[in-house]
């Protein structure tokens, strides 16, 4: 009998091999349909942008092969509208105030915006919540009501050059958006006072997560507090750096409301930017395929700005 247990003991129970293969199966399936699961709440979301998105910027690099004015018949044109795009001088001056631009909206925005946020965090006001409300406030009106405050300023009888006149420089007043040397800064500067309350929320928010034992180090090392603002508070904002810029340059490359309102790209092609040579092109000009042969092109140069800002702001 004790031999009988035993030799039961030792034999262990046997799975089918179709059996396992089943369960192997089973699992495999699982883990398919758990790293499936995720797909399926992205997926409507997708499916709106590639419809209102995707299809439509395709659609218009397939237009910009053709010669078409919008109702009659297209031909086919080739590369011409892309040759146009670089060989036109009011389409090329078009491209080219679009970065001078990036200066006013993300160079000195970005600056601004880290100074004061420096200033701000490392200085405990009690009107601190004010200060923030007054820099930010332009970020959440109305572009086109921006402009149009703004054209009223810039005026020949507007207030700027009432208080130059008054203040003895009534020589240096003069109808800024009308100026062919003027326009395109006066228009860039209103870009510089939107974007930096931006910068200047995203740069103080990002100041608050620095370890203060960092900053409490270099002043044992007798570091100052402009070593500490190079050496610490800069490095630690590299990612918001990277968001900031990353947000004012599509809005830079992207600007068309206060343009359009202040001066419609005049005087000439003084302040005209792609989105508004676009606009012109198709509705006024009736070239639909050198408008979307413009947009690829600026499509393009902002994927690859926005490609080489990762890069350099990706965290080490």
């Amino acid at each position: 009998m004790a031999d009988v247990l035993l030799r039961s003991s030792r034999t262990e129970p046997t799975v089918p091999p179709e059996t396992a293969a089943g369960r192997q199966a089973e699992v495999a399936l699982r883990t398919r349909c758990r790293r499936l699961t995720p797909l399926l709440y992205v997926a409507p979301a997708f499916l709106f942008y590639a419809a209102f998105v995707i299809a439509p910027w395709l659609h218009s690099i397939w237009l910009s092969f053709w010669n078409w004015n919008g109702v009659g018949v297209a031909t086919w044109a080739g590369f011409s509208n892309y040759t146009a795009v670089f060989q036109e001088p009011a389409l090329r001056s078009a491209l080219v105030h679009a970065f001078v631009f990036i200066l006013f909206y993300t160079v000195i925005p970005v600056g601004l915006g880290l100074v004061l946020a420096a200033l701000v965090a490392s200085t405990p006001w009690k009107a601190m919540p004010v200060i923030r409300t007054v820099i930010f406030l332009p970020q959440i009106l109305p572009l086109v009501a921006v402009g149009v405050v703004w054209k009223w300023i810039y005026s020949e009888g507007g207030p700027l050059n009432e208080v130059l006149t008054a203040v003895g420089l009534g020589d240096v007043a003069r109808a800024w958006l009308g100026d062919f040397t003027w326009a395109l800064p006066s228009v860039g500067l209103i870009g510089t006072w939107v974007s930096t309350g931006l910068c200047f929320l995203l740069l103080l928010s990002g100041i608050g997560k620095i370890d203060p034992a960092l900053y409490e180090a270099t002043a044992l090392d007798g570091a100052g507090r402009l070593r500490q603002f190079w050496h610490v508070t800069v490095p630690g904002l590299r990612s918001e750096l990277g968001v900031a810029a990353t947000i004012t340059v599509i809005a830079a490359l992207a600007s068309f409301d206060i343009v359009y309102v202040m001066t419609g790209g005049g005087p000439g092609y003084a302040t005209m930017v792609p989105g508004v040579q676009v606009y012109e092109l198709v509705f006024t000009a009736g070239r639909v395929g050198t408008a979307c042969a413009l947009a690829t092109v600026l499509s393009l140069l902002t994927c690859t700005a926005m490609y080489a800002l990762n890069r350099i702001s990706r965290e080490r």
